[in-house]
């Protein structure tokens, strides 16, 4: 496999998953691609996804806040033939849709690919606006394909492959900008494959969505502070999860951690947990990820800090669990 070029420059490589789904959504529909695009009043006119929605006004509906409704509509559209997108508020999205989530898309097998924004806790809403039950309950649920994009440019790939994929996916992104991973687009993408953004024999730190960037950054300082070589693997696909990947990192570093910005119960880290078992491993694991508390308020990355989520509490949690 070609090398992957990853980035750890935070200054000059912010990018926001949120833009870019609308944005491309824009060129495939430009490029003729023919979808049909569903979304709820959070979605502002000068957004990419509301400039779209003006330029394509006869293929995009507006639910206003009837979420549920608008998961079961685009159900509808989709057993008409349609490929679906619908955006929707992630915490909305994940507890107020739940059952046409389950009875209507899941269960009919449809193609419709929710786009959940404001993944995590970057609503800025507090505990009733966070997102962070929703892998828990994504994962339970038969035929669900869950993409969590590391950046913009991963969110890219996926929308545009999505197109052609067969049954309903979960597409989960946060608020606003984050740190790019791949710092080219060039690399190999393929949903449920899972990719190595830096190699490291001393141990493996397994992530998805944005906390892949801490990751690497907890990398670094370990690999700086320590001398440890901490492999990060970007699990951009947690349901299917890559197995094999999860094989090859037991096998060649004995130790994994992952880190998530998702509740540890039933989330990314507890589907790692569970395959790790029943395959008899019997090496050091540890989760990374919110806790069995709602969680407190106040600005995402003082939130990250706070429960040690961010490159130093990985880092320290990391380093304490090599030493336990």
């Amino acid at each position: 496999m070609a090398e992957v070029k990853t980035t750890y420059d935070f200054d000059q490589m912010l990018s926001n998953a949120r833009e870019a789904y609308g944005e491309e959504l824009m060129r495939m529909a430009d490029d003729g691609l023919d979808f049909v695009f569903t979304y709820t009043d959070n979605v502002a006119p000068s957004s990419s996804a509301g400039r779209f929605a003006a330029k394509y006004p006869d293929r995009c509906f507006n639910f206003g806040i009837a979420e549920p409704n608008q998961v079961g509509a685009s159900c509808g559209l989709a057993l008409s033939g349609m490929v679906v997108y619908a955006q929707v508020f992630g915490p909305f999205l994940s507890l107020r849709s739940a059952d046409q989530i389950h009875t209507d898309i899941a269960y009919n097998d449809v193609n419709v690919r929710l786009i959940g924004t404001h993944a995590g806790v970057t609503a800025g809403g507090g505990p009733t606006h966070n997102c962070i039950a929703d892998l828990a309950l994504y994962r339970a649920i038969p035929n669900l394909t869950v993409f969590v994009p590391a950046d913009a440019g991963q969110c890219v790939k996926g929308i545009r492959r999505s197109f052609d994929f067969k049954g309903p996916m979960i597409i989960r992104i946060d608020r606003g900008g984050s740190p790019s991973v791949y710092a080219d687009q060039s690399y190999e993408f393929e949903f449920g494959k899972a990719i190595e953004t830096v190699s490291g024999n001393d141990l493996t730190i397994i992530s998805a969505g944005s906390s892949v960037y801490w990751s690497m950054m907890g990398a670094k300082i370990l690999r700086e502070r320590h001398g440890v070589n901490a492999r990060v693997i970007d699990m951009h696909t947690v349901k299917p999860m890559d197995y094999a990947m999860i094989d090859k990192c037991a096998d060649e570093t004995g130790v994994i951690v992952t880190v998530e910005e998702a509740s540890i119960n039933g989330g990314h880290g507890g589907g790692v947990a569970e395959y790790l078992m029943e395959r008899g491993y019997n090496g050091k694991f540890k989760r990374v990820g919110l806790p069995d508390e709602f969680a407190v308020l106040g600005d995402p990355d003082e939130v990250y800090r706070y429960y040690g989520m961010d490159p130093e509490g990985v880092a320290k949690t990391v380093w304490e669990l090599l030493h336990k």
